[in-house]
């Protein structure tokens, strides 16, 4: 029980809460899509369900996320996507990619669609959630994503459209979702097992494990997500202001 009182603790479920608000846009959008074809009586049940079967499965995915990251290098290639997944958080591509979500008139057909969309769609909340609850240690990390991603279904489901209008008013959350990422991709590499072992990969060069080498890395991938994202998004803004 004192493991649960830690700051650490604490730190990873606000942590796991705030990339499934920011990661969880699109998966309030295809509950939207999905159900709005359901009669009035049968919208909200479609809605829970649906986002219920799909926390269910999200919590499968990330347990085999949280053991596969004990592999070697495998951190590192989770360090690589979380870097991408920040990147794109700030400079998204605009196009509809909703635009193949049917909607239902069927209860469990529209539950249906929300459950196979959301696990498409997933990957990007399953390693950064894995990567979060990684800083919490290994005694507790699944009550710790379980409690996290129960604590953000609320969130997620009546709040998706305020926490949207947030965004729009206040860019700079978005920036430090992406940030966090970026902090989550630093701390990530550098506790993956190949350098972290000095007794096996003899030929990877090892890695002190000191709060201030994590910190370190920590800030160093916040701010290369932050340097590439306005890149990005520059980029792209030029782009779609030139001349056709």
């Amino acid at each position: 029980m004192e493991a649960f009182m830690t700051p650490e603790f604490w730190v990873a479920v606000g942590q796991i809460i705030m990339i499934d608000i920011l990661l969880g846009g699109d998966n309030a959008v295809v509950i939207a899509l999905a159900c709005r074809k359901l009669p009035p009586a049968q919208r909200t049940k479609g809605i829970l369900w649906g986002t219920a079967g799909a926390i269910v499965l999200r919590v499968i995915l990330i347990f085999f996320a949280l053991t596969l990251l004990a592999i070697p290098f495998l951190k590192m290639v989770g360090a690589l996507l979380l870097v991408w997944i920040g990147v794109k958080l700030l400079a998204p591509e605009h196009d509809d990619a909703h635009g193949n979500i049917a909607g239902s008139d069927k209860l469990w057909a529209a539950v249906k669609t929300v459950i196979v969309a959301d696990l498409v769609m997933s990957v990007d909340n399953v390693i950064a959630i894995a990567g979060a609850a990684q800083g919490a240690g290994d005694g507790h990390q699944m009550p710790l994503v379980i409690f996290g991603l129960l604590v953000s279904i609320p969130i997620i489901v009546w709040g998706s459209q305020l926490v949207i209008k947030l965004m729009d008013r206040f860019p700079m959350i978005i920036t430090l979702g992406g940030m966090l990422l970026g902090w989550i991709a630093g701390t990530m590499l550098i506790s993956d097992p190949a350098v972290v072992r000095l007794d096996a990969w003899t030929w990877v060069p090892k890695i002190p494990q000191t709060d201030t080498v994590k910190y370190a890395a920590g800030i160093i991938g916040a701010v290369l997500v932050l340097l590439i994202g306005k890149w990005m998004a520059s980029r792209n803004a030029a782009k779609a202001h030139a001349p056709v």
